[in-house]
């Protein structure tokens, strides 16, 4: 996988708190747990749609919400329910607002367009009583991507409505106790205002906001926002006032509440997108500014305001972004006319950032702060609860759901019959077994990432080494159909869990690296330790470590010299350029440094950074090398080809460059040498290529590469690792699983078959299903990681053709 940065409009976000129900719209929709939470009397509900936004992972399940009931100071899961007519993708759960037995949830992407249910609180169960669309809804319309409910009332949000400026509706429940659409109440004024982005009521007001859309390719607004104050008079809404923005405040109208008499509008994009909260107050007939509500330090980005409420007493103002998007919720109490900031509350979880605030919901002395990215985009909930005595928020525990997965399959050989292997879609490839995550040792929120093999050359005996991004995972699968699970090495003291990791093999021992983690290093482990494993699974510890680099994104092996590469080293020691770190590891436990090299011609920076490469030595068709140690790199904008021979003088040979290039990732030879095939991640995301696109060069001569073809595949999915034998190509592409090419005509390559190792959803661009894949194991067995789903062991059985 790239190393993508997370891009999130920190923008409003709101639940109900203390005895007013307000809403907004969420600048994440998390694959996660925490999309969005509520109180609603003795329960808490907490949503999970299945999606994220701001981060290219396609969505994994259909939405739900999950419902916990307080025991002993703990708030434990006892359901969770969806209407039968959710799918993947549709957002359910994005947005919850509940007024006594009432709930409304919003799926603004359901069936392209958006919808609102109803659901209200019969004999202890939620059932569903209606589901609202818009009458002339369109695609795109996000309609229910905001919502705010009372007894009586219910405002939505569309803010993607008419080229997104953005409106919002009315709904009344009549006497019949049916909700009746009173009409619009709003539209913004120009295209990208996203008015309804966010929406708080409460008695006969309320406020819509239109915090404006970012401009593109950035975070930062097209103009600063607006929040419109609407008041029902006789039945229908009509508008108040626009409340003027503050400090020229961007995406202003991004949160809001309504406590009191008083209105506060988030600006979590202003100054700089540190952000600002800017208070008003109705005198009389008017409404005037009320000050502005900021914390004494806070540094940019932090998104401060992109999530408000509370009660008389208490406000709260979320900064999902602050602290590298661990997020953090600022606590005011109220002092004269003002407030006053009395406490930081803050979580940490594993992952690229917890986005902690990022959904809240506050009733009494009780709090339920989200960080819906927590655990790698699973997603928590943080409980707390006020002490009587003090009045400081104190943490009373997590809120989790239930884990979830796919059962093991183990025991017998699944074979591919009419599409089919179990729930999986396939074509000549059977699966002989397969472990879900959490039988790797994977705890709430792992995902699997890369693989490799190894082989006892004594007994045949055949292990898969298993990437994890807390450690490594070890299974014996001699008998593929009865995997045993060895045990795992953890993590180098000090580092960090991360989504990258990658392994490579040389003379019985594993060289593993990660991404991303801090002071890691080169891992060491003799793999010889496998055959005679008492009490598995058990934690096994290092046999060296090499500290030369601290994180790198890959490892290649020359096994036939005796050299390791580290590439894309990051956050300390000798990095190279996040290029090639050349390790002379012919002694496996004594591991040394024997130069670097970079091209500084490729790499987005210009310093030579590569992100995948093999390195050989040379017995292909140009004479002038044979014999040479040559190494073909994925160096992000190009391929590079350089002879590595001499560690003290390495030289490049060529950089091949190519059209439409996002992201040069990955590739690999045929075996005699002749073609290189590649794989650029970038290029299906951004759109320049309609299916999955494999880049095949002539290497014939080294010095000049020829892209004689762009061969296209059957889907749409991003394209990961791949690997050749013989007169196969093994592809790991995302979501559309390990796809087998027929390269015996290597220049015109073609599919012939395939295993979707994610059994759900569509095979569309983004980040998530089977990352690599391993196919050189002599009896023929193929293994393969699926990021959420496990590690799956197959054989490929190509059709036979009669003559």
């Amino acid at each position: 996988m790239l190393r993508t940065s997370l891009f999130i409009l920190a923008a409003s976000g709101a639940a109900p708190l203390h005895a007013q129900t307000w809403y907004r719209e969420t600048p994440v929709s998390p694959i996660g747990f925490g999309a969005a939470v509520t109180f609603a009397g003795d329960e808490l509900l907490v949503a999970r749609t299945g999606m994220v936004a701001g981060f290219p992972m396609p969505p994994s399940s259909p939405g739900a919400i999950h419902i916990f009931h307080q025991s002993g100071g703990s708030w434990t899961e006892s359901g969770s329910f969806a209407p039968a007519d959710t799918r993947i993708g549709d957002g359910f759960g994005t947005a919850l607002s509940a007024a006594g037995t009432w709930l409304a949830i919003g799926a603004p992407t359901h069936e392209g367009k958006g919808a609102v249910y109803l659901y209200e609180r019969r004999n202890g169960t939620w059932t569903q009583v209606s589901k609202l669309v818009l009458p002339d809804g369109a695609s795109g319309d996000e309609f229910g991507q905001a919502v705010v409910l009372s007894p009586e009332h219910l405002v939505v949000g569309a803010p993607g409505r008419d080229s997104a400026r953005g409106a919002a509706y009315a709904w009344r429940r009549g006497r019949s106790g049916a909700w009746e659409l009173v009409g619009e109440l709003g539209r913004g004024t120009a295209a990208g205002d996203r008015m309804g982005a966010a929406v708080a009521q409460q008695q006969d007001f309320a406020l819509v906001g239109a915090p404006g859309s970012p401009r593109p390719g950035t975070n930062e607004p097209t103009q600063p926002g607006t929040a419109v104050v609407y008041r029902a008079e006789g039945g229908r809404w009509k508008e108040e006032t626009r409340l003027p923005p503050g400090d020229s405040a961007a995406a202003f109208g991004g949160a809001l509440a309504i406590i009191g008499s008083d209105v506060y509008v988030g600006a979590p994009a202003t100054r700089r997108r540190t952000g600002a909260v800017f208070g008003y107050r109705r005198e009389g007939t008017q409404w005037v500014a009320a000050g502005t509500i900021a914390p004494a330090t806070l540094a940019s980005p932090a998104g401060f305001g992109s999530e408000i409420g509370g009660d008389a007493g208490n406000l709260f103002v979320a900064a999902p972004m602050a602290g590298g998007m661990a997020g953090q919720v600022y606590v005011f109490g109220k002092s004269g006319s003002g407030w006053t900031e009395k406490q930081v509350l803050s979580q940490r979880g594993m992952g690229l950032g917890t986005l902690f605030g990022a959904a809240m919901a506050v009733a009494g002395d009780q709090a339920v702060i989200a960080g819906p990215m927590a655990d790698f985009f699973e997603g928590a909930g943080y409980a707390y609860a006020r002490d009587a005595a003090s009045g400081e928020w104190k943490p009373s525990g997590a809120v989790v759901d239930r884990p979830s997965g796919m059962p093991a399959i183990t025991g017998r050989e699944v074979r591919c019959e009419q599409g089919k292997a179990a729930v999986f879609a396939c074509e000549q490839m059977d699966l002989l077994g397969f472990l879900p995550v959490s039988a790797l040792g994977g705890k709430r929120g792992i995902m699997l990432n890369d693989i490799w093999g190894w082989t006892d050359s004594a007994s045949g005996r055949e292990f898969a080494l298993v990437g994890r991004m807390d450690g490594t995972a070890f299974v014996e699968i001699t008998h593929p159909s009865n995997p045993r699970y060895l045990g795992e090495l953890p993590l180098h003291q000090g580092a960090n869990p991360n989504l990258w990791r990658d392994i490579k093999v040389y003379r019985n021992h594993a060289f593993i690296v990660s991404d991303g983690a801090g002071p890691h290093g080169v891992q060491v482990f003799d793999l010889t330790q496998l055959l005679s494993v008492e009490g598995a699974p058990r934690a096994f510890s290092e046999t060296a470590h090499y500290d030369r680099i601290a994180s790198a994104h890959n490892i290649a092996i020359n096994e036939s010299t005796g050299f390791a590469y580290t590439i894309g080293n990051s956050g300390g020691g000798e990095t190279c350029g996040g290029a090639l770190h050349m390790i002379d590891i012919r002694d496996p436990k004594n591991p040394k440094f024997a130069g670097c090299y970079a091209d500084p011609a490729t790499g987005n920076a210009r310093t030579g950074y590569t992100h995948d490469n093999q390195c050989v030595t040379y017995q292909g068709p140009d004479t002038r090398y044979q014999g040479r140690e040559i190494c073909f790199n994925a160096s992000e904008t190009a391929v590079g080809i350089a002879d590595v021979t001499d560690k003290a003088n390495p030289k490049p040979i060529a950089v091949a460059s190519y059209p439409n290039t996002a992201y040069a990732h990955q590739g690999w030879l045929t075996e005699d040498q002749k073609y290189f095939y590649l794989d650029d991640e970038g290029d299906e995301l951004s759109g320049t290529v309609p299916k999955t696109r494999t880049l095949v060069w002539d290497v014939s001569k080294l010095d000049e590469p020829v892209l004689v073809k762009e061969f296209l595949g059957t889907t749409a999915a991003t394209d990961h690792n791949l690997y050749v034998r013989g007169n196969y190509m093994f592809q790991s592409n995302y979501v559309s699983g390990v796809r087998v090419i027929d390269i015996s005509d290597p220049a015109n390559p073609k599919e012939t078959g395939f295993f979707d190792t994610v059994p759900f959803g569509e095979n569309v661009p983004g980040f998530a299903g089977s990352w690599s894949n391993f196919p050189f194991f002599k009896s023929g067995t193929i293994i393969a990681t699926s990021m959420r789903e496990g590690l799956f062991i197959m054989r490929h059985r190509p059709t036979q053709l009669v003559p």
